[in-house]
């Protein structure tokens, strides 16, 4: 069994209930929800013209792969009615593999850590909540520490899941 951290967003619709339906497709065969962080509030970044976005982390543990987990995180978000229409564009769901236990990945469909984890308010936020002296397999940097480093961004405590 491995630990892994994901990242998930919405800024369509009931993004709550988005977060929570992808949440409950991801558990099982080989997948167990751990720990589910506070919700984030957060601005959209590189499009900022849409709606802004409820983040969490998760951490899971799994038999899958790395490959594998990917392949079940992007079959949940087509499941969900996710269309890649534009970059950083509006969306129902989003899930990120930001970290699977100390693995370094570098594939052409699949990079672990997630490249751009580390400069993400709206994901070390969350993440911290949940493991803050998890420390990043490439840098050695504890999540705290990154997310002492990340310029200031638009992100608020939006309360619990449930």
């Amino acid at each position: 069994m491995k630990i892994a951290y994901l990242g998930l967003g919405s800024n369509l619709g009931d993004r709550k209930k988005f977060l929570q339906e992808a949440l409950q497709k991801l558990e099982g065969n080989g997948l167990r929800l751990l720990k589910v962080s506070s919700l984030y509030e957060t601005e959209p970044m590189g499009f900022v013209g849409q709606g802004w976005f409820l983040n969490l982390c998760a951490q899971v543990e799994t038999t899958l792969f790395p490959k594998q987990l990917l392949q079940r995180t992007q079959r949940v978000e087509r499941e969900m009615g996710r269309r890649r229409t534009m970059k950083n564009g509006p969306r129902n769901i989003d899930i990120d593999i930001l970290l699977f236990g100390n693995a370094v990945v570098e594939t052409t469909e699949l990079r672990i850590p997630h490249p751009r984890y580390r400069e993400r308010r709206f994901v070390l936020a969350p993440l911290a909540e949940l493991q803050p002296n998890l420390r990043d397999p490439e840098t050695g940097e504890t999540i705290l520490q990154l997310l002492g480093n990340v310029p200031e961004q638009k992100v608020r405590l939006a309360g619990p899941l449930a």
